[in-house]
């Protein structure tokens, strides 16, 4: 009878970790890669020479259909801001944060930013995002 009731635990325990390891296993998946649903209108650009040689400042209006996907980057090269108008986006950085914008919320994208966005919802995502590109 005893023995009985450590197998139970045992399997309960076993039962336990796996449910964990699946859950890490879920966060875990692969960013996508590729944008979709995802369409970047240029505004305007200004050139930043003579003190940023080669450098613009670009502002765009970029909108995410319902399911658009912007893919996995980096902002090693190109710091930037985006400030949302409409729809909610959801940002998620590469170690695991992820957070969800609306109107008025803004995404922050310093050299030291990996990540991807999506729109979860029904609606249409539209943001400005002002940038420093090498055209």
């Amino acid at each position: 009878m005893v023995r009985s009731k450590w197998f139970v635990c045992l399997v309960g325990v076993c039962a336990l970790a796996a449910g964990f390891g699946l859950r890490s296993a879920v966060g875990q998946q692969s960013p996508p890669m590729e944008n979709k649903g995802l369409d970047a209108k240029i505004e305007s650009t200004i050139d930043l020479g003579p003190d940023f040689p080669g450098h613009q400042l670009r502002l765009r209006t970029i909108t995410f259909e319902p399911g658009g996907v912007a893919g996995f980057h980096s902002h090693k090269d190109r710091p930037a801001f985006a400030y949302i108008l409409q729809g909610q986006l959801t940002e998620m950085r590469k170690g695991g944060h992820a957070k969800t914008v609306g109107p008025g919320g803004f995404i922050t994208e310093s050299r030291d930013v990996e990540h991807w966005a999506e729109n979860h919802g029904a609606a249409k995502v539209v943001l400005i995002g002002v940038d420093v590109v090498k055209p």
